[in-house]
């Protein structure tokens, strides 16, 4: 008996972005939170196309549900940015342009933060004491979840006060309420 020979089907490659495929946010994207696709696609450093999707934070969700406010959502919004500018986030990145190989201290044009830098510390620190203190729940709430922009339903299993955690439902309305008190704050700057 003759041997039959078979031909396989050539793979196909997925389409890439050029090509026009749309290939979606990657599973492991997805494990992280709500993504969802911008009405129009941006363009990237070299000015192609780049995917349109984008991560939908809490005050996206929160504003939609109708618990927020357009005005607590950009003071909150607000908030984040100047938060940014003061680099108060715990996590950075080595910045290899200032690497000091063999210096015993630090320079002394690398001293003390900017102006600009100064400023925005003020700021936060004045709306975190308008809402009652870094001690206080809508501070802390403040602090961790808008400012490291961390989940808000992990801030409340790691947070307690009086010993009793603090629940998702609760955690919300923390929220809320320092975002109103937030606004307030802005409003009279």
């Amino acid at each position: 008996m003759p041997k039959r020979i078979v031909k396989r089907p050539e793979k196909r490659e997925p389409e890439n972005q050029e090509q026009g495929g749309d290939l979606g946010p990657t599973p492991e994207r997805l494990q992280h939170g709500p993504v969802e696709a911008m009405p129009r696609a941006i363009a990237d450093s070299l000015g192609r196309l780049s995917r349109p999707y984008r991560a939908v934070d809490t005050l996206q969700i929160m504003e939609r549900r109708g618990s927020i406010t357009p005005a607590m959502r950009q003071a909150g919004e607000d908030f984040r940015a100047r938060f940014t500018v003061a680099q108060l986030d715990p996590l950075r990145a080595l910045d290899t342009a200032h690497l000091r190989i063999a210096e015993l201290g630090p320079s002394p044009d690398q001293a003390a933060p900017g102006p600009r830098i100064e400023a925005a510390r003020t700021t936060v620190w004045q709306a975190i004491q308008a809402v009652g203190g870094i001690g206080s729940p809508a501070g802390s709430c403040l602090w961790h979840v808008l400012g490291w922009q961390r989940n808000l339903r992990e801030w409340a299993l790691e947070q307690g006060w009086s010993g009793r955690r603090v629940s998702p439902e609760a955690a919300s309305g923390i929220l809320i309420a320092a975002l109103g008190a937030l606004e307030s704050h802005r409003m009279r700057q």
